[in-house]
């Protein structure tokens, strides 16, 4: 419901003000919207005057207007309800959303919006998943312009450097790279010690004592991984990168940013990666740096119960937010050693705010997260001091270090452009695929009523798919034969068998890098300038024996041409695609970039084999066919499943760059990405934005994509009264206690234009002010004024009564206890006559914007300053309307702009002229919406 204040307020018998109740009347089931009576348009019922509806959206809880699931004004014995949220949510949260599914998901499994969704595609959501939309609070990027922030701000001392902030860069730069040296000779120790124990094994012909110890080895560590999560912070499971950046766009999340998400992100992370699990730990690493981000430039902790007296001009949205994206960059930087590509990765997927004082300082936080980790890792390896501090050795240094590059041909473009297409197709599919999945375990375990054996279930799924994971990384390689060393032989351009390497050929296997498994070593001995053995490796051994990383260093080896044959590589792809996809989204905390390198690899190889077989071996450096190395398409298909998977187009270039140091390839790296990205655009949005809308959190892409029967709509032609929520709970500029009390208790909306009453009665627009920080002036009694009702009294105003930081507040404390003070107030009649001044604390630099505002304008507006409500005024600056982040998704404007369409149908159906509209945003044309907008 919503409630609609004059100004001033009229009086009813008992001397109380009165409020306007606009009942919800009608449901449109096709739009999912309710339509509310105005207060200026009800039905005379005594005449049989038609009723005249004005149309309301649905509001969530940052609106000023609408309720969409929120608390009635009235229960159903006609009683205000007498309940605070904690949050002013109008619905709640999933408190875990792994769990938590709808139950009136009937669309079919390829509906076009949604898990299938070519990127023009608007998703499509169901009523309850829109109801779960409204749960979830947004938040301003820029911190509330008003006096006692400007107050606040004078204190602060900032130098003409701010050299404050560049150290405050440094430090999280040098505590995420600390963070992620350990994090790596963590998971090395753990996973040296299970292969190094299976291999002993194995040589000495115990598989099955070799099958237990993996088995149970490997699950002890998954439970682990996956307790943490569920029994202690379900904040923490999942890579976090989505989390991360739907709170960068606006969206506050719950819980994501605390130190026990921290901890538990930190060990669940280790755990499933060292158990042999196929995940990453990049995903986690960049929820990690977050998580550095907002709590070292803080310098304070709830959890902990301290606040530091450092670095307190910090402490506002604006500062916290670009911290957290430096975070997120450096967190890239240390997984992959790539300072620029986690600059790239932020700006152009995590972050929706940018600017270039901002690159600079996120630069210098990358560089040294990755000079850190790097100098650790020269010293230590499995924690043992290896005595070369300082020495960056390349192996270390660079995670797939390629040290022989190929000179790029022409032709190498059409098989480039081919593995491109394999990407982005392979690369939708693996989406669509893991939503499906993720579908398929949300309803399964919503599901389930008692808790205990929903938490039994979550356990159980990881840990039998390390089992099966376990299982045939044991067992499968048994199923392919053993394959003999080669290499190419001096005067000759033929491959020879029983060799490992010539002199004079750069062709080779590496003896030190594959794996025997069950295979006969054999000896080695030297034979007229080439060293031979009679030994032999396991193709598939080698792939799944050890980390995911291990394998892709093969994969992109160089001069190896036939070290992997397409039996090998086909089983391989078919294990990593499958077991990846089935393990994201369970309850580990864990990503899948490193896999999604190793999957792209493998296919790579196998285009480059085909160019092989197809043209033989060319290892001669001037032949002009040396480009034909299975190595190099392995890199440029991995870049390719990348780019088809993320979509991301300039961190995925340079971040391959930066991780294999081979620039020559740099050019079909580019190819490969962009046709990957055109083609995955055809069947899915990104996997991190398809998993944010499946998560029913609410996102801004970066350009508005509506469609409308097929066709694209131009948002120029409509304008935002189209769109925005009306009519508008407001507030005066001074307001009467018992007013805002009532209007905290019996709405929840998140904030609320303040108005200053003009000589006519009326209120112009002059800035806004959120619930919460009205709940805090409400409990300050000592700012309550007396009136003797012939205005506003003369008693002086002490800013310093209430600090800026006191107003910067995400929840309340003690819900309960603050709506027994709301009752109160409204109930004692000494508050009759209390005032509260809003002057020195609502945001003055609050945006509005007129009716006629276009639409795409609007949109622009919005999401590039970050805002959370959008006031919409109209000549007069008396507020008409008011548009916040659900507004303005996808969702919400085919649904609202489908409405204008259809009357502007209607009535060319019936003949009529249409003339220049507001109320339809028709510009001009009366063609123009209908045929010239899409």
């Amino acid at each position: 419901m919503v409630i609609v204040q004059f100004f001033p307020p009229p009086l009813d018998n008992s001397g109380d003000p009165c409020y306007w109740i606009c009942t919800p009347n009608t449901m449109d089931s096709d739009a999912g919207v309710t339509r509310h009576l105005q207060s200026d348009e009800s039905t005379d019922s005594t005449n049989g005057s038609s009723q005249l509806r004005h149309r309301t959206h649905p509001q969530s809880t940052d609106g000023a207007g609408g309720d969409n699931g929120a608390a009635p004004l009235w229960d159903s014995a006609g009683r205000r309800p007498r309940s605070i949220s904690k949050y002013g949510s109008s619905a709640k949260a999933p408190d875990d959303d792994n769990v938590f599914y709808v139950n009136d998901d009937n669309y079919g499994a390829f509906t076009a919006g949604r898990d299938y969704e070519p990127i023009y595609i608007t998703h499509k959501y169901t009523e309850k998943e829109k109801e779960t939309l409204a749960g979830f609070e947004s938040l301003d990027y820029l911190p509330p312009h008003s006096h006692v922030y400007k107050h606040w701000i004078k204190r602060q001392m900032v130098s003409r450097l701010q050299l404050d902030r560049w150290l405050m860069m440094g430090m999280i730069g040098f505590v995420i790279g600390l963070m992620g040296f350990f994090m790596h000779q963590l998971i090395e120790q753990i996973v040296d010690f299970k292969w190094d124990t299976i291999e002993d094994l194995i040589d000495d012909e115990n598989m099955g004592l070799a099958w237990l110890f993996s088995v149970g080895y490997s699950v002890a560590f998954v439970l682990f991984s996956a307790a943490l999560v569920i029994f202690w912070r379900p904040s923490a499971g999942g890579s976090g990168v989505p989390e991360v950046t739907g709170f960068l766009n606006g969206t506050r999340i719950r819980h994501i940013f605390s130190i026990q998400t921290m901890v538990a992100k930190f060990f669940s992370c280790v755990a499933a990666i060292g158990s042999g699990m196929p995940v990453g730990p990049e995903g986690p690493m960049i929820h990690l740096g977050a998580l550095v981000g907002a709590g070292v430039s803080q310098f304070r902790s709830e959890t902990l119960n301290f606040k530091l007296p450092f670095f307190e001009r910090f402490r506002n949205s604006e500062d916290r937010r670009n911290f957290i994206s430096a975070g997120a960059a450096a967190g890239v930087a240390s997984a992959f050693g790539s300072p620029i590509g986690g600059l790239l990765f932020s700006m152009e997927e995590v972050s929706s705010f940018w600017t270039t004082t901002l690159s600079w300082q996120i630069f210098f936080c990358c560089m040294v997260s990755t000079f850190t980790t790097d100098l650790f890792n020269s010293a230590f390896e499995g924690f043992r001091y290896m005595g070369d501090f300082g020495q960056f050795k390349t192996m270390r240094y660079i995670l797939f270090n390629i040290d022989k590059g190929v000179d790029v041909n022409i032709l190498m473009f059409i098989p480039t452009v081919l593995l491109g297409v394999l990407g982005g197709g392979f690369g939708a599919f693996f989406t669509i695929l893991n939503l499906k999945v993720q579908r398929l375990r949300k309803r399964i375990l919503s599901g389930m009523t008692v808790k205990w054996k929903q938490s039994i279930v979550r356990l159980a799924e990881p840990a039998i798919l390390m089992v099966l994971v376990a299982t045939a990384s044991l067992f499968l390689p048994d199923a392919f034969s053993c394959t003999q060393y080669t290499c190419v032989p001096p005067n000759s351009t033929e491959i020879r068998e029983g060799c490992i390497n010539s002199t004079t050929s750069p062709y080779h296997v590496d003896i030190g890098a594959v794996v025997p498994y069950t295979c006969p070593s054999g000896s080695i001995y030297q034979q007229n300038g080439t060293w031979a053995t009679n030994g032999t490796y396991s193709e598939l051994a080698s792939l799944l024996f050890g980390t995911t990383e291990q394998a892709v260093r093969l994969l992109f080896s160089r001069s190896t041409h036939v070290m992997f044959n397409y039996g090998a590589l086909s089983v391989a792809f078919v294990f990593y695609y499958l077991f990846t996809c089935l393990a994201c989204g369970t309850a580990l905390a864990s990503g899948i970039l490193v896999p999604m390198l190793l999957i792209g690899g493998i296919y790579g190889r196998m285009v480059g084999l085909g160019m092989v077989s197809l043209f033989g071996v060319h290892t001669d450096k001037t032949s002009y066919w040396k480009w034909m190395d299975p190595g190099a398409f392995a890199l440029i298909g991995a870049a390719s499943f990348f780019g088809g998977v993320t979509r991301l187009t300039m961190a995925v270039t340079v971040i391959m760059m930066e991780l294999t140091n081979d620039v020559q390839v740099l050019l079909p790296v580019m190819v490969s990405v962009m046709v990957a990205k055109w083609i995955g655009d055809f069947f899915t949005h990104p996997i991190f934005h398809a998993v944010l809308e499946m998560k029913c959190i609410p996102f801004l892409e970066s350009d508005p994509r509506v469609t409308i029967m097929g066709k694209s709509i131009k948002l120029e032609l409509y304008t935002v009264k189209n769109v925005m929520t009306s009519p508008v709970v407001t507030v005066c500029e001074r307001a009467s206690v018992q007013e805002l009390a009532a209007i905290m208790l019996n709405t929840c909306h998140g904030g609320f234009p303040v108005l200053h009453i003009k000589a006519n009665g009326k209120g112009r627009f002059i800035g806004i002010i959120t619930r919460l920080e009205l709940m805090v002036l409400l409990s300050k009694e000592d700012l309550f004024e007396e009136s003797d009702g012939n205005g506003p009294s003369d008693i002086s105003h002490d800013v310093n009564w209430v600090e800026f930081e006191e107003l910067l507040i995400d929840k309340l404390a003690n819900p309960e206890a603050k709506a027994d003070m709301l009752k109160r107030y409204i109930e004692e009649d000494r508050y009759k006559n209390k005032y509260l001044d809003l002057t020195y604390y609502y945001n003055q630099s609050a945006f509005s914007i007129p009716e006629q505002f276009s639409l795409q304008r609007t949109y622009v507006l919005f999401r590039t300053l970050g805002l959370r409500h959008l006031t919409v005024v109209d000549k007069h600056n008396e507020v008409t309307g008011i548009v916040t982040r659900k507004d303005l998704m996808g969702f919400n404007m085919v649904e609202r702009l489908s409405e204008v369409m259809q009357v502007e149908l209607d009535k060319l159906e019936h003949g009529t002229e249409l003339q220049h509209s507001d109320d339809v945003g028709v510009a001009g044309d009366p063609d123009s919406v209908v045929l010239n907008s899409v």
